[in-house]
């Protein structure tokens, strides 16, 4: 959801007289609505009402259409600065072979580089299950090439139905 402030512009302002605040910054005072327009006009800029709720209002003599163009630049880079870490899962199988557990270490890696934490699923499926000490093991070893300067474990390995799952985080 957008937090956008609408603003009134040039003849959409309706209370007279304004504090005035020029193109430079600086205030001019206790102007009315007429003089204050001119005065804009003259400048071929627009005359914004920045405080509405203040009596007498606030406007501001600058161009409009820069002005909306900053603000969502501004919005748009806090937007990315705010960005929210996600939770993304890596499934590995009991059968793996050593270099493709190999590439997703390395994907684990790209993710914790990200920012993202990590949740690492080992599947078992049909007659593995009845040897859930093999992806303890290969969970494990898994885990033991992650540095502990990269990552931390919040939830070390845990069984969950036919899953043993585990979740690690980045270290900031």
């Amino acid at each position: 959801m957008k937090s956008q402030k609408f603003y009134r512009v040039n003849e959409k302002i309706r209370f007279s007289p304004v504090v005035l605040v020029d193109d430079k910054g600086e205030n001019l005072g206790s102007i009315s609505l007429f003089k204050a327009k001119e005065i804009a006009k003259n400048k071929n800029l627009d005359l914004v009402e920045v405080s509405p709720n203040s009596r007498p209002p606030v406007c501001k003599i600058m161009d409009f259409g820069k002005f909306k163009y900053d603000q969502k630049v501004k919005e748009k880079k806090q937007k990315q600065l705010s960005k929210q870490s996600q939770l993304k899962e890596i499934r590995l199988s009991s059968r793996i072979e050593h270099h493709d557990l190999e590439t997703k270490l390395k994907k684990v890696f790209d993710f914790l580089d990200s920012g993202h934490k990590v949740q690492i699923k080992l599947e078992f499926k049909k007659r593995e299950n009845n040897h859930k000490e093999i992806g303890q093991n290969l969970l494990n070893k898994f885990l033991s090439n992650i540095p502990e300067e990269k990552a931390k474990t919040v939830k070390s390995p845990f069984l969950e139905g036919r899953f043993l799952s585990c979740l690690i985080e980045p270290i900031k």
